[in-house]
């Protein structure tokens, strides 16, 4: 199945599902709002790429409401439910049903998010990716990442696989969204480690890069391009 049809067949329950299966969820992204440097008076433009249901995207909008946002998904129907999130604001947001690996935009934007999108691409896709990222922000932008991470050791990835379980049931998923969270798990994720991430980011050419949150199997990415 392809990975926009698997998606798409999430929307009835991807917004709860996602709480429940992110480790720290609140926490984590709490601090990417804390990350955003930008007064909330400034009108900037904002870059969602794997963008889902908009649900990353709401929260920097509470953030910078003047904010001129585009989201970018190959998952049609869930972006379908981001223009229903963003309805009252549709001046703000467009919408563009498009694997991000080929968008391309004139557009320059002063802050880039994802989250838990890039870890379904390959290794190589997510250099070259990070390199594009770079070329799309203005002087002084920001990239901000929320994804999962890969264990430096297969002992400590089976570790973050077998919390990440026992969290998610205690969480309340029922067994048939943690069956069908495994399963995605198992045909679309290809987590990178830390290091490479890291790694990745520096060699695209943002100065300031690291991993402000950790929780196991979660990370929080903030890379900064240099203001000159």
């Amino acid at each position: 199945m392809a990975i926009d049809q698997a998606f798409n067949e999430t929307i009835a329950y991807y917004d709860d599902w996602i709480r429940k299966a992110v480790p720290g969820y609140d926490d984590l992204f709490a601090i990417a709002r804390e990350l955003i440097p930008f007064p909330p008076d400034a009108v900037i433009d904002v870059l969602d790429l794997g963008a889902g249901t908009g649900l990353f995207a709401s929260l920097v909008h509470k953030n910078c409401p003047r904010g001129r946002f585009v989201l970018v998904d190959v998952a049609e129907q869930m972006l379908g439910l981001a223009r229903e999130r963003f309805r009252k604001h549709a001046d703000r947001f467009r919408f563009v049903v498009e694997d991000y690996r080929t968008f391309e935009s004139a557009e320059r934007f002063d802050l880039v998010i994802s989250s838990l999108s890039i870890h379904h691409l390959a290794d190589g896709e997510k250099e070259a990716l990070f390199s594009r990222i770079y070329g799309l922000l203005r002087p002084g932008g920001r990239f901000i990442n929320v994804d999962q991470i890969k264990g430096p050791t297969p002992e400590l990835q089976q570790l973050y696989g077998d919390i990440w379980l026992e969290r998610v049931r205690r969480s309340g998923a029922t067994e048939e969204q943690i069956r069908g969270g495994m399963e995605r798990r198992a045909a679309y994720d290809r987590e990178a480690t830390l290091a490479d991430q890291l790694r990745w980011l520096q060699e695209a050419g943002f100065t300031d890069v690291d991993c402000i949150y950790k929780n196991y199997l979660m990370g929080l990415f903030l890379a900064a391009k240099s203001a000159v």
